[in-house]
């Protein structure tokens, strides 16, 4: 039975978990790595059933190992550990489950974690995750702060306690969650997500106590550093002790020695930022004091000058010159009118010395003709011409008989 199905003609169940299994099969031999949930050893089987779980969410799958291997794992497996296996999926169609049949399981030793930790951090370096040119400032007082840490953690009392002892108003959004094992990454990667989304959240506080290298594993994951990086809120590292460098801490934008310290860099003191402006407003009314002092003096120092304490002095010493310049102004005027009016008067003497009246006054006559020439020789008049004669006072019309 190869053909689609249809309405008409639809698989039963056993084909669909046949297809299933072939699918499956397909797959071969992988190399999965994942956290032992639980080690379940039958009595007389050959097999050991293992839960393997995600390290980084919530899923798990059914492990088959011979029994054998499982006894001669060095280090011992346990629960907790983190295992490589070497197996193939398996399709049980009779119960519609999923496992994978095992024939090699390695425990992962923490030299081969920290390896694996050295080469993510270089593989994120190279992308930029740890870049400081993009890590973002805090806030200098942040309207509400996201806290993520454990529930009822010595690392969630630090951080609040010591916020509030700074500054007793610290509003909080506190999320519990798992911080380690499998399930830890999962959780923070929703409370992240959840508190990164309130706009009312300006910093993010990622608070976990010390620790072993495997109960810090979490804190480590790609995913979960890359979340972080993702985050439009600034977020603050406080993972475990001054000694322990988790790989969030390379993403956040600051990195605290411990939650304390995280404390301390999110909320300023608000004791020490009252003393700074008491100190603040002491220096700026001394400042003040010493500025007005400083211009009062110059003020008293213009005042005092002669010509702003005494005015009338300047203009009663000028006040002589101004009457010398006035005196010596009007005998210079009038000396230039007399040397005017005398010179006026030889050159009107003149003009009347050289004026034709004066001529006329004496007794002559100025003769001219009609078209106002005048006439200087008797030959030059013609008989019946009429002249006029200019006399001092008047003239007079004269024929012209012989």
């Amino acid at each position: 039975m190869t053909e689609a199905p249809t309405p008409e003609t639809p698989w039963p169940v056993r084909v669909v978990s046949q297809k299933i299994g072939e699918w499956i099969g397909r797959l071969g031999w992988v190399w999965a790595e994942g956290e032992i949930a639980q080690i379940t050893k039958r009595p007389g089987s050959p097999l050991v059933f293992i839960t393997l779980r995600d390290m980084s969410a919530d899923i798990s799958v059914t492990v088959t190992v011979p029994r054998r291997r499982v006894e001669d794992a060095d280090p011992p497996l346990q629960q907790g550990g983190r295992v490589v296996v070497h197996g193939k999926p398996q399709w049980y169609a009779g119960r519609g489950t999923l496992s994978l049949g095992a024939d090699e399981i390695r425990a992962v030793g923490l030299g081969e974690l920290l390896a694996r930790l050295q080469r993510l951090k270089k593989a994120l370096a190279a992308e930029g995750l740890f870049d400081p040119a993009r890590k973002r400032p805090l806030p200098f007082l942040p309207r509400r702060i996201g806290l993520v840490t454990g529930r009822a953690s010595a690392a969630e009392k630090d951080v609040l306690e010591n916020a509030r002892q700074r500054f007793p108003a610290a509003d909080f959004e506190v999320v519990n969650v798992p911080v380690q094992g499998a399930s830890a990454v999962p959780a923070v990667l929703e409370a992240l997500k959840r508190l990164d989304a309130d706009p009312e959240i300006e910093v993010i506080i990622l608070a976990r106590g010390g620790g072993s290298v495997e109960d810090l594993l979490p804190w480590s994951d790609e995913a979960l550093c890359r979340a972080v990086f993702a985050c439009v809120t600034p977020v603050v590292a406080a993972i475990g002790h001054e000694t322990d460098n988790p790989l969030v801490d390379y993403v956040a934008d600051v990195r605290a020695s411990t939650p304390t310290d995280a404390a301390k860099r999110v909320v300023p003191d608000f004791g020490e930022e009252l003393r700074a402006l008491n100190t603040a407003r002491h220096r700026l009314d001394r400042a003040m004091s010493g500025l007005l002092e400083r211009e009062q003096h110059r003020l008293d120092a213009v005042r005092s000058r002669p010509c702003l304490a005494q005015p009338m002095a300047m203009v009663d010493s000028r006040q002589s010159d101004v009457a010398e310049g006035r005196r010596r102004a009007r005998q210079a005027l009038s000396t230039r009118l007399d040397a005017a009016a005398d010179g006026l008067t030889h050159v009107r003497a003149r003009l009347r010395a050289l004026s034709p009246q004066s001529t006329l006054d004496r007794g002559y006559a100025i003769v001219q003709r009609a078209d106002g020439s005048v006439l200087r020789a008797a030959g030059e008049a013609e008989p019946g011409e009429v002249l006029r004669l200019r006399l001092a006072r008047g003239e007079i019309n004269a024929t012209v008989k012989e």
